[in-house]
C-alpha cells in the first residue's frame, strides 16, 4: 500500500508545519527549518515492505535536526538508508560531517542526535529499517552510521537500481510479496556494505580484524546449525580456538555471547513477520535452539517478555 502526501493542496501559511508532520510521522521526530519560509514545495510517498519502509522524499532546501528530546520517548531504534537521486544532502552526527552527492549512499542512526540538510531541491530514496531487523543481516550496524557507500558500480549499484525499480510495481503487489521484497532489498544492502574495508573497526590489527570479520560472518550464515559453537567456528575459519576468543574479546563480547545475540535478532525478526506463521517451537528450531523452553529464557532475559508476547505486541501494532 501506498501512501502520497504533497504540499500542493496546503495553502502556503501550513505548508511547513504539514510538511514537518508527515515527516515525522513516516519517520520519526524531527524539528524543521525551511530555506523557502513558507513557499515549501514537497512530494512524500511511502510504501510498507513488512518491517522495512521505503520512500520518496522530493523537496525544496530545508534542514531536519533530530534533538534530545526526541530521543526520550523512542523504544525501539532505527536506521536509515538514504539515497540522493537530486542534490547534495550534508548529515552531522556524532561529531562528524558529510556530504553525498547523487552516486552513493549513507546510513544515519535515529538514535543519535543530528542534523540533515540540502540549500537546494533534492530528491531522496530512503529506507528505513528497525534495529533488530538491521542486525539479523548486519552485525554491529552501528559501524554504518555516517559512511558513504558506492552506489555506480557493483552490488551497490544493483541495491539502487533494483530500489528504483521497486517503485514502479510495489503497488502491484501483494502485502506478502512487499514483505518477500523487504527481505530481497535488506540482502542487497548487506551485501553492498560488507565488504567494505572500513565495517573492520576492531581495535586490532587489520588482520585480526579481517579474521573478526570473517568469523561474523560464518556465525551469522550457520545459525540455523545446532551444533554452532565457538570450536566449530574456529575450526572453519582456519584459527585456534584460543585466537578466536581473543578477537572477540577485544571488541568486548564472548563468542557464545555474539551467536546467542545473533540468534535472538533472527527470532525477533520472525516474530514481527506478520507474513510468519510458524510457531515459536518451529522458529526456535530454525535458529539453532534446541527447544522452545531455550529461546523462551534467553528471550525472556534480552527483551524482558516471552516470544508469545511479543509476537502479540507487533501484530497489535502492525499497520
Amino acid at each position: 500500500m501506498r501512501m502520497s502526501f504533497t504540499t500542493s493542496d496546503v495553502p502556503r501559511p501550513g505548508r511547513p508545519q504539514y510538511w514537518q508532520d508527515i515527516v515525522s510521522q513516516t519517520y520519526f521526530p524531527l524539528d524543521l527549518r525551511f530555506a523557502s519560509g513558507s513557499a515549501l514545495d514537497g512530494h512524500l510517498q511511502a510504501w510498507t515492505l513488512g518491517p522495512l519502509s521505503m520512500s520518496r522524499n522530493v523537496c525544496d532546501g530545508l534542514l531536519y535536526r533530530r534533538r534530545k528530546h526526541h530521543l526520550v520517548a523512542e523504544r525501539e531504534e532505527s536506521f536509515l538508508v538514504t539515497i540522493p537521486d537530486q542534490g547534495e544532502i550534508r548529515f552531522v552526527q556524532d561529531g562528524k560531517d558529510v556530504r553525498c552527492r547523487p552516486g552513493a549512499f549513507l546510513v544515519e542512526r535515529s538514535h543519535l542526535p543530528y542534523e540533515f540538510s540540502h540549500d537546494d531541491p533534492a530528491a531522496l530514496w530512503v529506507i528505513k529499517i528497525p534495529r533488530a531487523v538491521m542486525r539479523t543481516r548486519i552485525a554491529c550496524p552501528e559501524r554504518l552510521a555516517t559512511l558513504q557507500f558506492d552506489a555506480t558500480r557493483g552490488v551497490g549499484a544493483l541495491f539502487v537500481d533494483t530500489l528504483r525499480l521497486l517503485a514502479l510495481r510495489l503497488d502491484e503487489m501483494s502485502d506478502a510479496a512487499r514483505a518477500v521484497t523487504g527481505t530481497h532489498l535488506l540482502e542487497l544492502l548487506a551485501m553492498a556494505v560488507e565488504a567494505d574495508d572500513r565495517l573492520l573497526t576492531g581495535h586490532a590489527s587489520p588482520t585480526r580484524n579481517a579474521h573478526l570479520h570473517r568469523c561474523e560472518h560464518f556465525i551469522r550464515t550457520h545459525l540455523h546449525d545446532i551444533r554452532l559453537a565457538p570450536q566449530l567456528v574456529a575450526d572453519r575459519c582456519g584459527i585456534s580456538l584460543r585466537y578466536l576468543h581473543q578477537i572477540f574479546e577485544a571488541e568486548g563480547i564472548t563468542v557464545c555471547s555474539y551467536i546467542r545475540n545473533q540468534r535472538l535478532a533472527a527470532c525477533d525478526a520472525a516474530l514481527r513477520d506478520p507474513r510468519c506463521r510458524n510457531s515459536i517451537a518451529d522458529i526456535a528450531y530454525r535458529w539453532g535452539y534446541g527447544d522452545q523452553a531455550q529461546l523462551s529464557r534467553h528471550y525472556r532475559s534480552r527483551f524482558g517478555r516471552s516470544p508469545s508476547e511479543a509476537r502479540a505486541a507487533y501484530r497489535a501494532s502492525a499497520p
